[in-house]
């Protein structure tokens, strides 16, 4: 059930990343949840080795780094996902922001 709590949280982000971000385009639903899903096993399996391998760059950034490593793992899904597109880089790190604020928030209530 947690599960698909957070995966209706990343859906939900996905969406007002779409609505609030010019560069992000949401296709419907599917495409959506498809984004989600992928986004979510993304965070789970290779964020991790990203963070680790980019370390000191995040070190001498003062973690500011890891927005940039956000970003491009959302402009990945972009590119593989079809219906959910990311136009560009800055994009896809506001956008990554914007779904990184609302699942917090959302956690923090649920």
């Amino acid at each position: 059930m947690n599960i698909i709590l957070r995966l209706l949280i990343l859906v939900a982000g996905i969406f007002l990343a779409a609505y609030l971000v010019p560069g992000i385009t949401v296709e419907g639903y599917w495409p959506a949840v498809k984004a989600s899903v992928l986004l979510g096993l993304m965070n789970i399996f290779i964020r991790p080795v990203i963070l680790l391998l980019t370390l000191p760059i995040s070190l001498i950034t003062l973690g500011l780094f890891t927005l940039v490593i956000n970003g491009l793992i959302l402009w990945s899904v972009g590119h593989i996902v079809d219906g959910f597109a990311v136009s560009g880089l800055l994009a896809a790190i506001v956008g990554s922001v914007v779904v990184s604020i609302l699942s917090i928030v959302l956690n923090r209530f649920l």
